[in-house]
């Protein structure tokens, strides 16, 4: 098998790959997923993708055809990664070539400064957590995402032994907790969940990893908004925006 940097000419594959295993993996209407699949992967979002020094997508071929392709992301400066996809074709799924694209996902995102991965899978894809968990990733909290106006539950994995809970004291004096392994990208630095506990169940809001800061807003498009320095997230896999 032969992995590869996409180019702009991947763009019908790569949509059709993620059509073909969003349809075998996910509990999500027809409609939702081709609706999704057109948005992410435009031609203009799929070249702008591959165009940003801080993504990556690859496609994994055998024979020149394509099978599966992941795309991923490095967040930060400190080495904190997401794998945002990684998808098989139905055709070709356990055939090892999930395991094989991981590999080398992973290594050259390290090149790239990524060495803590993070991943993240819709609670009801029995195959996609399966697969996280068999590579050896920890579970370390859940969040809800809503998806067509359906609330749905997305497990959160990280790579080797959980991050310890920063406490931080917000400006009225409420002691909240900070799970850096709970990330998304923004423009000046990833936003990290802030929780009410130490137990991950009750999310208070979220901290700016540019400022430091816990004064965010959230808008009607769920967009997270940093009001001190102005951070603001970028549009993730179910960000409203897309669908």
């Amino acid at each position: 098998m032969e992995v590869r940097a996409a180019d702009a000419a991947d763009v019908e594959t790569v949509r059709e790959i993620a059509r073909r295993s969003m349809e075998a993996s996910y509990t999500l209407s027809p409609q939702t997923i081709e609706g999704a699949v057109k948005q992410w992967y435009s031609d203009e979002a799929f070249a702008e993708r591959i165009e940003d020094d801080d993504q990556l997508v690859l496609v994994a071929e055998e024979g020149g055809e394509p099978r599966a392709f992941s795309e991923s992301v490095v967040l930060d400066e400190e080495g904190d990664a997401d794998l945002n996809w990684l998808h098989v074709d139905p055709d070709y799924r356990g055939e090892g070539i999930a395991s094989a694209l991981f590999a080398e996902t992973r290594e050259r995102l390290e090149e790239m400064g990524g060495t803590r991965l993070h991943g993240r899978v819709l609670r009801d894809n029995t195959d996609g957590n399966q697969f996280y968990r068999h590579l050896g990733f920890q579970k370390v909290g859940e969040d809800h995402v809503d998806i067509d106006g359906t609330d749905y539950v997305e497990n959160v994995y990280v790579e080797g032994e959980p991050t310890e809970l920063e406490a931080v004291t917000t400006d009225d004096g409420k002691r909240v907790y900070v799970d850096h392994d709970d990330a998304f990208r923004a423009s000046l630095g990833p936003f990290f969940t802030a929780f009410s506990d130490t137990d991950r169940e009750t999310r208070w809001g979220y901290y700016c990893g540019n400022c430091g800061s816990l004064d965010i807003a959230v808008d009607t498009m769920d967009r997270v908004h940093c009001n001190e320095c102005g951070n603001v997230s970028k549009a993730s896999r179910w960000d409203a925006a897309y669908l």
